[in-house]
């Protein structure tokens, strides 16, 4: 990385003297100015809450173009791959740049496939839990756990090892998610099935029981294998962040995935579909369709405390790219399970087209987002609402895999120390207790 001819000077009005910064230019996107030495040169911060205009690292993987609602994986675009690739497929791209031939693909599946199984001890792990936990619960302390069992991966220093624990993070995940789901509903656990792709197996592990002979449906592997495409990664938001800073202190990939499932549960993050649908379904209990636009209207109102779910991005200030895709999927399994006057689509088409036609909504750029249309294929599918950030996560391992490897191999990374404005108490002396 080097700096452009040009440089970004910095000026004070409290009589400091000017001050000079490289400035950086990405391949596509903004500049960036390059404030390492300001606290040495000024003794002085920035202050940014919520990182809304702070890079905090160098990458190559994800680009986001919010205004132009655009999503790329190592310059492809998502509607691309969502159409023309699996999601395996895309795990490989994101993990080394390129999109394998034939022959790196099947070497690829091959190897996630033969990695699918878990330790038979994790079995048993699971009995700790209460059988009402919440799945994402469950899975914070699964992921974890899995460096108590993999212990021939975790030398980061060792891209070999950094390489084996990725496959195994992939691999195992679907089947630490199905378990999960497992537990919770009192049905046994169902081990992988190697004939089976990467999603197909998944399902079958979530849905098949012993005593009947699962069947997968081709189109509903294809509608998930989608929602997984599209959730893989998405820059340096929240969870990614969070990997990112846990991993800088050298810990293992282990404990930075479980760090990142832990930041996905959050609401404002993994868990915006499940707030969607519930608004859907409760919308759907108090009037249908015909209360669409009274409550559209509550919606506007600021006192009414009525929160319209799916719609607006932190980044996207035009369309979400991924949401158009999750519409059409939506269409594709409704039709295909025989749902196609399902109240809940109906209801969000007709939220949508208010949304996109009322100027309050239009002015304020609140399009819909990925997570509007897939809670409905979810629950379409069969999945229960209190597992859809648990989908999340599993999509999302990969993109934590990805930006948490790229930052172990760059020579630059150091241990993430983020600095603060404090406004707490000066300097003062401790008195005898009788003085306070």
């Amino acid at each position: 990385m080097k700096p452009s001819d040009s440089k970004a000077t910095l000026s004070f009005s409290d009589g400091s003297p000017s001050v000079e910064f490289p400035i950086y230019k990405g391949t596509i996107g903004p500049d960036v100015v390059d404030i390492r030495k300001l606290y040495s040169a000024t003794g002085k911060f920035t202050y940014d809450p919520g990182y809304l205009s702070t890079a905090a690292c160098e990458s190559k993987i994800t680009y986001i173009d919010g205004d132009k609602g655009e999503l790329l994986y190592r310059g492809y675009p998502i509607e691309q791959l969502a159409t023309n690739c699996d999601y395996l497929e895309t795990c490989y791209l994101l993990l080394n740049g390129e999109l394998p031939n034939v022959q790196q693909r099947a070497e690829f599946v091959s190897t996630v496939t033969k990695h699918t199984m878990v330790h038979e001890q994790m079995h048993f792990f699971l009995r700790g839990f209460r059988r009402d936990a919440h799945p994402m619960a469950v899975m914070v302390g699964l992921v974890g756990a899995m460096s108590a069992f993999y212990h021939d991966s975790m030398d980061i220093n060792d891209p070999k090892q950094r390489e084996i624990s990725a496959i195994r993070l992939i691999a195992k995940i679907p089947t630490l998610v199905a378990m999960a789901y497992k537990y919770t509903i009192g049905q046994p656990f169902i081990y992988p099935d190697n004939e089976l792709s990467y999603t197909a197996n998944f399902m079958r592990m979530m849905f098949a029981v012993p005593a009947e002979k699962y069947k997968s449906n081709e189109v509903l592997v294809r509608a998930l294998d989608r929602i997984f495409i599209l959730h893989a990664d998405h820059e340096q938001n929240a969870s990614t962040s969070t990997v990112r800073l846990c991993g800088s202190s050298g810990t293992n990939p282990f404990a930075a995935i479980a760090a990142g499932v832990a930041c996905l549960w959050g609401p404002a993050h993994g868990g915006a579909n499940e707030a969607c649908l519930t608004m859907l379904e409760q919308l759907n209990a108090n009037g249908g369709v015909a209360k669409v636009g009274e409550f559209m209207e509550q919606v506007k109102d600021k006192n009414s405390g009525v929160r319209l779910m799916g719609f607006g991005h932190r980044v996207y200030k035009n369309f979400d790219p991924r949401a158009k895709l999750m519409q059409e999927t939506c269409k594709e399994v409704l039709a295909e399970l025989g749902l196609e006057k399902d109240p809940l689509f109906k209801l969000a088409v007709a939220m949508e087209k208010i949304a996109l036609e009322d100027d309050y909504f239009v002015s304020r750029k609140l399009y819909p987002n990925v997570d509007y249309y897939s809670g409905i294929v979810q629950r379409a599918l069969g999945i229960p609402t209190s597992l859809f950030t648990g989908i999340f996560a599993l999509a999302r391992t990969v993109g934590w895999i990805a930006q948490w490897n790229e930052m172990i191999a760059d020579p630059e990374y150091k241990i993430g120390r983020p600095r603060q404005l404090f406004t707490g108490a000066a300097p003062r002396n401790v008195k005898p207790i009788a003085q306070r």
